[in-house]
């Protein structure tokens, strides 16, 4: 945790009652001007005190099933016109310079739909939260930027810590990294007929799906988004009139299939949207029905993309199969 923790936002805390509720006149949308543009530039002051001009993205997302932002999405959830390459370029641990941080505060400012933390390591850190707060952290106190704040007509109060601060869960198995020993297992499964089609979740929200063959898994491999969270399932079924009998008459479902062109496509959908979901699957070469709920939704096993150099540093964790705590089980014990 970083020493100087600061709230910044244009709420007086002079209207906030004795339970710390905002009671003014503030508006909590964005002005999409000039109260934007002062938080922006307190944070590009933020961080010339402390020095810095990159930050590392962290657990990026986006939204899967429901918007719960103030003003509604956009298209690419604000992120197109940032990153040309598509919005895979947006993942965690990927380092961007200060005016894309401060364009992707603004994203967030705005409740456009993307949202992530901006860290550099034991130096600085800004996200958002609800209702345009700003949180700031810094290794040094920063008085220049306080000071800078409050002419820009803002609030800048002490805290102990975010409330949106990253908050590593207790591990009871250990993440399993998708290394070497991980892909060879899985291209074993694959020529064996076990598994047949991956999941990459390479967003929180947000995946792509890969058809595996002996000859697609290398592929497959190097053109993974960095960090990105893999689930293995078994192949699509070519029987289509099997996989429509088995949708069930109401709740959610994850539909997934194969288009004539070989591409894998997947959608979630309720009971309203089944009648679309059965017309894209009854012209498709193969497909499932995969469940939503925690609990019921179990591939065959899991892993996370390590880093370059074989360290996994991305935060987030799958949930673990039975596969999975059995190759735990064989880790050595250190």
């Amino acid at each position: 945790m970083l020493t100087y923790e600061y709230r910044v936002t244009k709420y007086d805390p002079a209207d906030r009652d004795g339970r710390g509720r905002y009671t003014g006149p503030e508006d909590t949308v964005s002005d999409h001007g000039a109260v934007e543009g002062a938080c922006l530039r307190a944070v590009a002051a933020f961080a010339a005190d402390t020095g810095i001009e990159h930050l590392v993205v962290r657990e990026p997302q986006v939204p899967s099933l429901s918007h719960f932002g103030v003003e509604p999405t956009v298209d690419g959830f604000g992120l197109t016109r940032l990153f040309p390459s598509g919005q895979a370029a947006f993942h965690d641990g990927a380092q961007i310079p200060l005016d894309i941080v401060l364009e992707l505060v603004r994203v967030m400012l705005r409740d456009s739909g993307a949202w992530c933390r901006l860290e550099a390591e034991d130096t600085f850190a800004v996200h958002v939260g609800w209702d345009q707060y700003l949180y700031i952290s810094s290794s040094r106190p920063c008085e220049e930027a306080l000071a800078r704040t409050r002419e820009l007509g803002l609030f800048s109060e002490r805290l102990d810590a975010s409330p949106y601060a990253f908050e590593a869960e207790e591990e009871q198995v250990i993440q399993r990294p998708a290394d070497d020993d991980f892909w060879a297992d899985l291209h074993r499964a694959v020529v064996t007929g076990r598994a047949g089609i991956l999941e990459e979740t390479y967003l929180e929200g947000a995946s792509r799906w890969h058809h595996l063959t002996s000859d697609t898994i290398e592929p497959v491999r190097v053109g993974l988004t960095p960090r990105a969270r893999l689930a293995v399932w078994p192949s699509l079924s070519t029987d289509i009139d099997a996989v429509m009998r088995a949708l069930p008459a109401d709740g959610l479902v994850e539909g997934v299939w194969q288009d004539g062109g070989g591409n894998i496509r997947s959608v979630i959908a309720d009971e309203d949207e089944f009648p679309e979901l059965t017309a894209r699957i009854s012209r498709a070469h193969a497909a499932a029905l995969l469940p939503v709920y925690a609990g019921e939704r179990v591939p065959l096993c899991t892993a996370v993309m390590p880093d370059n150099d074989g360290v996994l540093r991305a935060r987030w964790r799958t949930e673990p199969t039975p596969t999975d705590r059995d190759w735990a089980l064989r880790q050595p014990q250190g």
